[in-house]
């Protein structure tokens, strides 16, 4: 048995602002209904949100309200606080 195929979101995307960067990578597994939303600056670290998204639009809806709410930077190593 193999493992299974991870779906990419076509809304996965880079953001820019403030001076950084940011990777929004939103994913499923073939057989899984919940999207995964990772996040991933410039220094390769990487925040995932704790509970999977119905829909890929829905993780990258909350990707845009943590920036417009906390700014870009927010999601910089060691800035980063805990999202759900």
């Amino acid at each position: 048995m193999s493992d299974p195929e991870i779906v990419m979101s076509p809304l996965c995307r880079e953001i820019t602002g403030d001076g950084t960067k940011i990777q929004v990578d939103i994913y499923r597994g073939e057989d899984d209904p919940g999207w995964i939303l990772e996040v991933i600056d410039e220094e390769n670290a990487s925040t995932v949100w704790n509970e999977p998204f119905d829909t890929d639009q829905e993780a990258l809806d909350a990707v845009l309200e943590v920036i417009e709410q906390d700014g870009i930077r927010s999601f910089l190593e060691g800035e980063t606080a805990e999202f759900h």
